[in-house]
């Protein structure tokens, strides 16, 4: 009997190329030929320069910075492929930016994360594949399947290899409890929480922490971070409760000018954090990348060939309530 299963096709836009041809060789596939340019207007250009008819294609694009160039190439690059006739279109979304707009917190604002999924699915993708967004409700602003994965089997990986004892995991909010409350039980370590206020965009306040850190090594965990106003914060009250090495741990590394300063002259000895976008160049020997290329390669080759993508990270992540 003849395998139909169709050919896997993976493109990539210009947000990340290197994270793509990762996942490329992790995979053992080539990575597909595909032209996006910017027009001197600044439209995007996007030509597939092979043959995808019937094809299983998927796109790798994280939406960083600049979150909107790079999301309008993924909604063209993937108008292009479902024009070229492709069986199907899975969108790789390392990053989903506007996941933060999922709520109307004050009167006559959007949510842009809503706007964002119907875009998407708008544009004729078929599958989403994900990885930590910052609400895991975010899934249901889709009417298409989405698989969430989680970095947190990565990043096991290497704190294990670190070898710390007398670990906390802390949570440098209340909001952020359950990803450090998953990171502790697969640890075998204590929990604590910083409790804090935000003051502004980009400046929040702790007041206080709730456990026992003092003469213990932590290590606060968070899905995102962009000034690193929240984890310095969180760092300089452990400090002030005893603390001896503090560790951050961040799935997506956005880092602003302000962060990268503010990383520099902090009392946080390493941030742990993933190649989901491109890790700035001059970010300081501080910063440990680990790469999720293998994760996400997994990811797309359980869904290419229709198998369970859930079962293979179900208990690495937090239970559902």
């Amino acid at each position: 009997m003849l395998d139909r299963t169709p050919e896997m096709k993976i493109f990539t836009g210009t947000a990340h190329p290197r994270l793509a041809q990762d996942i490329c060789n992790y995979l053992g596939v080539p990575l597909c030929d595909a032209t996006v340019s910017t027009f001197p207007d600044g439209e995007t250009f996007v030509k597939i320069n092979e043959n995808i008819r019937g094809r299983d294609v998927f796109i790798v694009q994280p939406t960083c910075p600049p979150t909107n160039q790079n999301l309008m190439e993924l909604l063209i690059m993937v108008d292009a492929a479902r024009r070229a006739s492709a069986a199907r279109i899975t969108v790789v979304i390392p990053f989903f930016g506007y996941a933060r707009q999922d709520r109307k917190d004050q009167p006559r604002v959007p949510i842009t994360a809503k706007l964002v999924a119907n875009l998407i699915a708008a544009a004729g993708v078929h599958r989403v594949l994900t990885m930590d967004l910052h609400a895991q409700q975010l899934q249901g602003f889709f009417d298409i399947p989405v698989d969430h994965l989680y970095a947190l089997p990565v990043m096991m990986n290497y704190l294990q290899e670190l070898g710390l004892t007398d670990l906390v995991v802390v949570s440098p909010d209340v909001g952020g409890v359950k990803m450090a409350s998953a990171y502790a039980q697969t640890l075998g370590a204590g929990l604590a929480i910083v409790v804090k206020r935000r003051k502004s965009a980009s400046e929040t306040e702790a007041i206080t922490v709730i456990g026992e850190v003092e003469g213990k090594n932590v290590m606060i965990v968070d899905d995102l971070t962009e000034t690193a106003g929240t984890l310095i914060g969180a760092a300089k009250i452990l400090q002030s409760y005893g603390a001896r090495n503090i560790y951050a741990g961040v799935s997506h590394a956005v880092l602003t000018d302000l962060a990268v300063e503010r990383l520099k002259s902090s009392e946080i000895k390493e941030l742990i954090t993933t190649d989901s976008v491109p890790v700035r160049a001059d970010s300081d020997a501080r910063v440990k990348v680990l790469s999720v290329a293998a994760l996400l390669g997994e990811g797309i080759r359980r869904i290419h060939d229709d198998e369970s993508v859930s079962s293979l990270f179900e208990i690495k992540h937090p239970k559902n309530p």
